[in-house]
């Protein structure tokens, strides 16, 4: 008696996503060291066609901006979470953000340290950086105007509009002190973190900079006399 043999039905390729090609991009980068040569040549390694790349990304460098910016985006979100965030005070939700930040940036740490090591900030910020720059000084200014608001942060007319610059600065050197840190679970940027934000919020508070710059402002009066 014969069987009747059941006909297979080929397995649909899975769909090509901008996660997918994003971290299709990751694994090429730390295996070869370098960005691909070509569209083309990414795309054939990893069984897509070039139009399926396009159809998120117009090339290489807006893969980059796309993985920096979503370490930004998803660390907001995750905190958007917790409901007793929106509680915190200025500093304590800084302080979060960069906690939060460097735990998730730990589970993609050998391409964070690839791209920072290999960039050049002596023309600004870099191509890849910028998205990444963009969408958080967006979030910390929200979070400085509400300070503000509070009167946590001192409203001070010119140099208040310069705040999130400087915490992108600051963004910097977290993310620099991070990549040559070499101890266990990453502790010392921790205690860099706490003892940064400390200060900078010392700075834009209301205290030590507005008495230097009252005294300040004494001296060159009284210069005049």
């Amino acid at each position: 008696m014969e069987t009747t043999k059941k006909k297979v039905k080929p397995q649909k390729a899975n769909p090509v996503t901008a996660i997918g090609i994003r971290n299709a991009y990751r694994v090429y980068v730390l295996t070869e060291g370098k960005m691909p040569l070509s569209v083309f040549a990414f795309c054939k390694a990893n069984g897509m066609t070039e139009a399926d790349f396009y159809a998120f990304f117009g090339s290489f460098e807006g893969v980059e901006k796309s993985i920096w910016e979503s370490y930004i985006v998803d660390t907001i979100s995750r905190l958007a979470g917790d409901k007793d965030f929106a509680l915190f005070t200025a500093r304590e939700k800084l302080l979060t953000f960069y906690f939060s930040l460097a735990e998730l940036l730990k589970a993609d740490r050998s391409f964070v340290v690839h791209q920072l090591k290999g960039a050049k900030f002596s023309g600004g910020t870099p191509t890849f950086l910028k998205s990444f720059k963009s969408a958080f000084e967006g979030w910390v200014e929200g979070v400085l105007n509400e300070g503000k608001s509070t009167g946590e942060i001192a409203k001070r007319p010119f140099i208040e509009d310069r705040y999130s610059s400087v915490f992108w600065m600051h963004l910097l050197f977290v993310l620099n002190f991070w990549v040559r840190d070499d101890s266990p679970n990453f502790e010392k940027t921790d205690v860099a973190i706490e003892k940064s934000v400390t200060l900078a919020f010392d700075l834009i508070g209301k205290g030590v900079l507005d008495n230097a710059l009252d005294f300040g402002k004494f001296l060159y009066q009284n210069s005049k006399s």
